[in-house]
């Protein structure tokens, strides 16, 4: 329990330690500050309700959250008379203790950093990634199917980065500007370049001036102005279409592409020399097929932000929802989960999301439906997918997925012959 206790915990983003022992415990809360404890009643030692006394005693007790069996509940809600601040019952829902723990001490607790674009390995490393480089890096490559984030990830990069509020973000997207008009967009025009031309007007490079340029699709961007951007780049100083007088910037840039730029210079169809001022800093950002465990943390951000906008209050997303939505490949990647979610708040009858508020009928492949399912059948799906994201989350580690599920390594080899699990890495 501990073991997977530490690990939702670390996705979740809080700081923590953990006491295998009550003794211990007292010792180490009589050291430092905690926004809250969590503990069970019965310890190697002594138990959980003696430290909670112990620490109150001496004035030094933070919000305790007690775990206890069913035997155990009238103990529990004794020490909730004394000011315990909750208590759960085993077996409990992880999800549960987590909403108890924000609602004691704030989703921030202990200096705990707070998932900005996912909880799975892959958008944690990007998370751990981004503050190292924010103030040192002058531009970044983010590579990624469409629809991934990647503009996400480059926000965050420039909230990281940016020394004031007043610092902007300016976005572009190469690929959707036509190519006569985008040296104009980019760069801006002076009054009379060129017909309609009635003002002079600032380009993106101007108006990110001090702050961060995201130049989504740059992979689409032709071969010569290719050469204008990257003396622009190299330079921080180019002309208005029409202009005579240099303009000088200085910001962050940031480009974006779904594109192989690597495959692109070998066809002589992007600059070698660009390709190489761009990529200082790479980051792939992997689709959501591949990140499976940010797909129901998503879901539910997406439910919150659309219920605070429509009327019928809180959304929730029933289980066979969830099966769906995890099982589902989402070829359009964040893009179209955002959809979906936002689709189904609108449609919903009611509070309680299932699969056919996301997908109708248009599903293909949709999994079994578990009223229709044998108990066998069903029970093989879920432990099938908890042992998946068990490996996701232990980047597929046997020693240390068999020790969160607590079962032998040659019990999880057995488990994932049987359950047809092949395994990677």
């Amino acid at each position: 329990m501990g073991e997977s206790l530490c690990d939702r915990f670390r996705l979740e983003g809080f700081a923590f330690d953990w006491f295998r022992s009550a003794g211990d415990a007292y010792e180490g809360l009589s050291k430092g500050a905690y926004a809250a404890v969590v503990s069970d009643i019965r310890l190697p030692d002594f138990g959980g309700d003696e430290l909670f006394k112990r620490l109150r005693a001496t004035g030094n007790a933070p919000p305790f959250l007690f775990i206890t069996g069913f035997g155990s509940i009238d103990r529990a809600v004794e020490l909730l008379k004394l000011g315990a601040a909750d208590y759960i019952t085993k077996p409990f829902d992880l999800d549960e203790l987590i909403e108890k723990l924000q609602a004691l001490c704030g989703p921030a607790a202990a200096g705990g950093r707070v998932p900005v674009l996912g909880i799975s390995a892959a958008m944690r490393r990007i998370e751990d990634l981004l503050p190292r480089i924010a103030k040192r890096a002058g531009s970044i490559l983010l590579t990624g199917e469409s629809g991934v984030g990647k503009e996400r990830v480059a926000q965050e990069f420039d909230r990281l980065a940016r020394d004031n509020e007043k610092c902007p973000f300016v976005a572009i997207n190469c690929g959707a500007v036509a190519e006569g008009l985008l040296e104009a967009e980019l760069f801006g025009h002076e009054k009379g370049a060129f017909t309609g031309a009635t003002r002079r007007k600032k380009g993106v490079f101007e108006l990110a001036d001090c702050g961060t340029l995201f130049l989504d699709e740059i992979g689409e961007m032709s071969l010569a102005m290719q050469v204008k951007l990257l003396r622009a780049l190299q330079e921080r100083r180019f002309l208005r279409v029409g202009g005579e007088v240099p303009v000088d910037v200085d910001m962050r840039v940031i480009c974006a592409t779904n594109r192989n730029l690597k495959e692109l210079v070998e066809q002589g169809r992007f600059r070698e020399d660009l390709y190489y001022r761009i990529n200082v800093i790479h980051v792939p950002v992997p689709p959501l097929r591949e990140r499976k465990d940010d797909i129901l943390w998503l879901a539910r951000k997406f439910l919150d932000e659309f219920s605070s906008r429509h009327e019928g209050g809180r959304r929730e997303l029933s289980p066979a929802a969830e099966h769906t939505l995890i099982d589902y490949p989402w070829p359009g990647n964040v893009r179209e989960l955002r959809h979906c979610v936002e689709r189904a708040s609108i449609l919903a009858a009611g509070p309680v999301l299932g699969p056919d508020a996301f997908f109708g009928d248009g599903l293909p492949q949709r999994p079994e439906d578990p009223s229709e399912a044998s108990l066998n059948d069903y029970l093989t799906q879920c432990e099938r997918r908890y042992i998946r994201q068990a490996l996701e989350r232990h980047e597929g580690q046997i020693t240390h997925t068999a020790a969160a599920l607590g079962i032998s390594r040659k019990g999880l080899w057995e488990k994932l012959k049987r359950l047809g699990i092949e395994q990677r890495g």
